[in-house]
């Protein structure tokens, strides 16, 4: 039995045999919960407060507009200072955000600007702390290990979203939202005292002339422009951020307008997007295995995910909504991995760097014009409405972009 469960996790789980990454790993298994349960809490509260489905569009969009802003920029940092150091500065950033919004909502003193205000530091730490812990981890694992590490990763972190929530919504209705904040913030602790006891740093590789950053960028961002793959996943990327993937801002609403729910029945709606996130994961993990992650099944899964968003606009109860909505988050992750793959399979070494940081401002960074987008409809046509809407706008885009992809094949044939 023993020698069949080390064979188990030898196969499947490689990574974990590193040390540092162990470390690492059950650092954030205990963080990503955590900031899943606040993720929840804000919304709610945001959204109790206010009564605005717009300002909760722009609670949402503020958080990610640093990420727009910085992205490109970001990787001249992570490559100048240890990335340990960097990443330990995040979560201690991440850590006294929550600590704050818990001593705000306890004492009762908490306002709109103060989560907005709060939302855009975290989206400040973030900007650093998501490329600086990507580019960590191949340190921790080696080349050999990074795809295992990653699919952990990802696997934690749609297990954190159900649990999170769940978590999250016994909470809220038993002793409060604020404990949400509180155990956030303690979850933090977990990853600081991890990482401390990491003896790789991290440290940089090489270093960038100031006066080289923008040509960077450039040379980087033309040749993206110039591989028809990586273009086109980046379009497509592009589209389904900003129409398909917003519902941090809609799922309260719809809970609460069109269901009728309270923090119970939200947490229900989180944790189904999440057990449906880990099923899209661990589908693409056994395609990654058969050497199947082609750009057609961007196609499809980009397809899937807007019919799954119209069907959601007609959910009368729970139980619909609840299998539309693990829906909605298998075909995302599918969709999300998928596109990261293939931009990762497409890319030249030296451009790795450059076309992953234009991956994480169309896939995190937009972001604010989507929850902005749909703050604004939800609030003008209907939460039900403005989930149909987006449905039906990404699948003709989808078709619009293969209309155009056969036209010019026909052409040059």
């Amino acid at each position: 039995m023993f020698i069949k469960t080390k064979n188990f996790i030898e196969n499947n789980f490689h990574s974990l045999y590193h040390r540092d990454y162990r470390l690492f790993f059950f650092g954030q298994l205990i963080s990503l919960t955590g900031t899943w349960m606040q993720v929840m809490a804000q919304a709610w509260l945001v959204y109790t407060i206010t009564n605005s489905p717009l300002k909760l569009g722009i609670v949402s969009a503020v958080q990610f507009i640093p990420v727009l802003i910085f992205s490109l920029f970001t990787g001249v940092l992570i490559d100048k200072v240890p990335k340990k150091r960097l990443v330990v500065a995040t979560q201690i950033m991440s850590m006294l955000q929550a600590f704050t919004l818990f001593f705000l909502v306890h004492f009762g003193v908490v306002q709109y600007w103060h989560v907005l205000l709060l939302a855009f530091i975290l989206g400040c730490t973030n900007s650093i702390d998501m490329p600086a812990r990507q580019s960590y981890v191949i340190e921790l694992v080696g080349k050999k290990d990074v795809a295992n590490a990653v699919g952990l990763n990802s696997t934690i972190f749609n297990l954190a979203r159900i649990v999170g929530p769940a978590i999250a919504g016994i909470l809220m209705t038993g002793i409060g939202i604020e404990w949400c904040f509180l155990l956030n913030a303690l979850s933090f602790i977990a990853v600081i005292i991890g990482l401390l006891f990491i003896t790789h740093e991290g440290n940089p590789v090489g270093s960038i002339k100031k006066e080289s950053i923008l040509h960077e960028i450039r040379d980087g961002l033309l040749y993206i422009y110039k591989m028809p793959v990586l273009l086109k996943t980046v379009l497509i990327i592009l589209f389904v951020s900003v129409i398909g993937f917003n519902n941090n801002v809609l799922i309260p609403v719809f809970a609460k307008n069109i269901l009728g729910l309270k923090e119970k029945g939200f947490g229900v709606l989180l944790s189904a997007f999440g057990a449906g996130s880990v099923m899209g994961a661990l589908t693409t993990a056994v395609r990654a295995n058969k050497g199947t992650i082609k750009p057609k099944f961007l196609i499809v899964s980009s397809v899937c995910l807007g019919t799954a968003l119209f069907a959601m606009g007609f959910a009368t109860n729970i139980y619909v909504a609840s299998m539309i909505i693990a829906c909605c988050g298998a075909f995302g992750v599918w969709f999300f991995s998928m596109a990261n793959s293939i931009l990762q399979l497409n890319t030249e070494d030296r451009y790795r760097g450059r076309v992953m940081s234009v991956y994480a401002m169309v896939f995190a960074g937009t972001t604010p014009v989507g929850s902005f987008m749909a703050g604004f409809l939800a609030e003008h046509i209907g939460v039900d409405r403005t989930f149909s809407l987006a449905g039906i706008i990404l699948v003709l885009i989808i078709t619009v972009l293969q209309v155009i992809r056969f036209t010019k094949r026909h052409r040059s044939a």
